[in-house]
């Protein structure tokens, strides 16, 4: 999939004017507040957590850390890191933090932090609205060893009431975008487009729905999705089935920067933790990730990585790789 620019340099350069004067909360809020906004959209993390941890742990953007290596978070290395590195001391002398090329992508990795280790799942089971229950949960998943961490991050959202962004899962500038791109397509047929090779099995039920231009079907696990058509968009296949932007994007595990290829499978509800019963390995019909897999099997990624015992979710797995699904 093909990714999409935002605006947030642009617009870092207008609040700061020079880089040596010093950030306030304040600025610091609206600087970023778009871009908690689209990872509350992408990830259903809530923007006013996202805003309090960076306002936190960046010392509103003015700490060493956020300044040489744009690392809002405090995200040190660990095992799996094999991006760029800032060292400062930190619990141990030259300890080894994430360092990025933009802070935006701190903000992204922020995000697919949380949501791709299992210490912070229970989090994901909470209302987007209940931030007090976000920052308690992010200090018992062990996030930061201070022990009033949660009381900060309630004082700051309260303080600057960061809570009303968490209100805005359709974010204005995304939905006008998609209201563009909607407008400059024409559909050519409003038949289904067949889906690749070897993305789903014949045996799958399909569902009419008069009024809608898809058609729904239902794959093993009974979970409904639809085939991408020409000239589609999120927006239009959201307000076609009724369907907030933030869910299409959370069910199918993509981005709001993400865009629809033609022969694409998108699920209508939330993808199953596993394969029913008999249907224990998925056999690759050509190349594929397992990202690939997860979305054809309508089973949820990280479940696919844990069942066959990787991190690498976009690796191409050769013809013939055996997949487990439950």
């Amino acid at each position: 999939m093909k990714k999409l620019t935002t605006f947030s340099a642009i617009l870092s350069f207008a609040i700061l004017g020079r880089a040596e004067e010093r950030l306030t909360a304040d600025q610091y809020i609206e600087m970023w507040k778009v871009t908690a906004i689209e990872q509350m959209n992408s990830h259903a993390i809530p923007a006013s957590i996202t805003l309090a941890q960076g306002i936190l742990e960046s010392g509103s953007g003015n700490s060493e850390l956020a300044k040489t290596a744009n690392n809002h978070f405090g995200i040190k290395c660990h095992t799996t890191w094999d991006g760029k590195t800032f060292y400062q001391d930190d619990d141990a002398k030259d300890e080894c933090f994430r360092s990025y090329d933009h802070a935006e992508h701190s903000y992204e990795d922020h995000s697919l932090f949380l949501t791709g280790r299992s210490r912070y799942a229970g989090l994901f089971q909470l209302n987007v609205l209940d931030y007090k229950g976000w920052a308690k949960g992010l200090k018992s998943a062990g996030y930061a060893t201070n022990p009033k961490y949660a009381e900060l991050l309630i004082t700051l959202i309260e303080k600057y009431n960061l809570a009303q962004y968490d209100l805005m899962p359709n974010l204005p500038m995304e939905v006008e975008r998609e209201k563009q791109l909607a407008s400059l397509t024409v559909t050519t047929s409003t038949q289904d487009v067949p889906p690749s090779a070897g993305k789903m099995d014949e045996d799958e039920i399909e569902v009419n729905l008069n009024g809608n231009s898809h058609q729904i079907k239902l794959n093993k696990n009974r979970t409904r999705y639809v085939i991408v058509a020409e000239g589609d968009t999120f927006y239009r296949i959201s307000k076609e089935f009724n369907i907030s932007l933030w869910q299409l994007y959370k069910y199918n595990e993509l981005g709001h920067r993400d865009v629809l290829e033609v022969g694409e499978i998108i699920y209508l509800d939330p993808k199953k933790s596993k394969a029913p019963k008999g249907s224990n390995v998925y056999v690759c019909a050509e190349e594929m990730s397992l990202r690939e897999v997860a979305q054809v099997e309508g089973i949820k990624l990280k479940k696919l990585l844990k069942y066959n015992f990787s991190e690498e979710p976009d690796t191409k797995l050769p013809k013939g790789t055996k997949v487990i699904l439950r």
